[in-house]
């Protein structure tokens, strides 16, 4: 008997529900232009949301990408000189020597290499001449600072073993001086008196606008034979790059506490690496997408305070409606539930619209560019869940005002 009751009072209570969500539909039905325009300030708002993530997230991604373009998990280390002391001391600069002991005693370096860094002004032939910043390095230098070639090729081992004149250039210094970059291969060169061949033409991966040590006419020669123009075994910088981003943070403290111990206590150097400057793009990509969403949000609001106000019109163009719901037997409550969910599924219509915009716009465009466009399926969620978290909020004082109503008095109005 009790479990008996128990059915029909479910049952009773679903009615309700069924019967709500039926008058729904048929109210949406006969007012489909209504219910479109009032649900376009979701989808506005909801696209703007999954928007607003997906440009945080490429944006996010493209700095990173960007930075680590410039050398993949790179750590760099130079001699900054002396701390300050009553009496002068002499420089302290770094050496191939450092170099060695870094890599018998640090675990997992992928690659290194020394760096010479020289200015010489190069004759062009027709009595020209060009000043050009001249590197030496080992091949591995190609390696740590994700160089491409773009003609010929970069000099090897053999090449810094047997010291042979060979250099490559930079894609900006092969067109002014030979035309371009094919053409540039095979050309000669004189750097203080000594003739080079160029073996090939490169550029940076990730364009750096003179800002990095390779300048816009720069010249690579190998380490060895760049020690013809050198006094002694010292070197500008030291290049590493580690097999793994994890790596770097340890590798960096290794390496400067390797350094220090193999120079005077006063001697300072600087052992840097791109691990902060990520996390400084993450913060900023994070900070303008949080702008992005408050202004999405305001969107969203604005489009609530419209469900709101046409719903409030709504209710006043349906006062005898009501009053004939209420005269059969329909409940405040009952009543209150028709228009809650009028306006959730108003909000949440508009929502799934947007969210469709919101992704088909990325997608859209992977399909013509190269570039692979990060799409957070999480902000789908969030968007419907917000839409209809709106929908709660401004289709509450409708709804009330609704359920409140007399029904003698709606009857009679006109």
């Amino acid at each position: 008997m009790n479990k008996t009751l128990k059915n029909l009072d479910q049952l009773d209570s679903a009615l309700p529900l069924a019967e709500t969500f039926s008058i729904v539909r048929d109210s949406f039905y006969a007012h489909k232009i209504r219910t479109l325009l009032t649900a376009l300030g979701m989808v506005i708002g909801s696209a703007s949301l999954i928007l607003v993530v997906t440009i945080g997230l490429s944006g996010r991604q493209f700095v990173i990408d960007q930075i680590q373009s410039i050398g993949s998990n790179m750590i760099y280390a130079q001699y900054d000189g002396a701390e300050k002391r009553i009496t002068q001391t002499q420089s302290d600069f770094l050496t191939i020597s450092d170099l060695t002991a870094v890599e018998q005693q640090v675990n997992g370096i992928r690659a290194a290499s020394p760096l010479i860094v020289l200015s010489e002004r190069i004759p062009m032939g027709q009595g020209k001449e060009r000043d050009v910043m001249i590197i030496g390095a080992l091949q591995q230098y190609q390696i740590v600072r994700n160089l491409k070639v773009l003609a010929g090729r970069f000099f090897d081992d053999h090449d810094n073993l047997n010291r042979n004149k060979v250099a490559v250039i930079t894609e900006g210094f092969a067109k002014k001086a030979f035309g371009g970059q094919s053409a540039a291969v095979g050309q000669r060169l004189k750097i203080s008196g000594l003739s080079f061949t160029v073996i090939g033409t490169f550029k940076e991966s990730v364009e750096t606008f003179g800002q990095s040590e390779i300048a816009t006419d720069s010249v690579i020669i190998p380490l060895n034979v760049a020690r013809f123009f050198t006094p002694d075994d010292t070197v500008k910088q030291i290049f590493f790059t580690m097999n793994s981003m994890d790596m770097v943070p340890r590798a960096t403290q290794e390496i400067k506490h390797i350094l220090q111990l193999r120079h005077r206590p006063e001697s300072v150097y600087s052992v840097s690496n791109l691990a902060e400057l990520i996390k400084v793009a993450g913060k900023m990509a994070n900070a303008l997408t949080v702008v992005l969403l408050l202004v999405a949000a305001i969107t969203l609001v604005v489009g609530g305070v419209g469900i709101m106000n046409i719903m409030l019109a709504n209710v006043s163009q349906r006062i005898r409606e009501i009053g004939i719901r209420k005269s059969v037997g329909a409940t405040s409550e009952a009543i209150r539930m028709q228009f809650m969910m009028e306006a959730v599924m108003i909000s949440i219509t508009g929502g799934v619209i947007g969210s469709a915009i919101g992704l088909a716009l990325p997608l859209s465009a992977r399909l013509f560019t190269d570039y692979k466009i990060p799409i957070s399926p999480l902000s789908v969620f969030v968007a419907i869940g917000v839409a209809a978290f709106v929908g709660v909020i401004f289709g509450t004082a409708p709804a009330t005002r609704a359920a409140k109503m007399d029904p003698v008095l709606s009857l009679y109005h006109e």
